[in-house]
């Protein structure tokens, strides 16, 4: 597998994305981050990751958001 530095979610499963957007913002700030159901009603990181794999937008909102959350940690150090 090639490496790339600069992109932080090269090489990271969907559910550790997923848990550290949970726990870096919580599931109601996430949900107004992100603008889908399953954020806010009755989150679950199984219901969320069911729901990200089959549509791709969310899934692409969830990664940039993440990406930002990683720069944004990264200009903070």
């Amino acid at each position: 597998m090639e490496k790339q530095p600069n992109n932080p979610i090269h090489g990271k499963r969907l559910d550790a994305i997923l848990k550290e957007l949970v726990d870096y913002y919580g599931w109601e700030h996430l949900g107004h981050k992100v603008k889908i159901g399953c954020f806010r009603n009755n989150p679950s990181i199984g219901s969320s990751l069911t729901f990200l794999r089959r549509t791709n937008w969310a899934k692409s909102k969830v990664e940039a958001l993440y990406i930002e959350m990683h720069r944004k940690n990264n200009a903070e150090s």
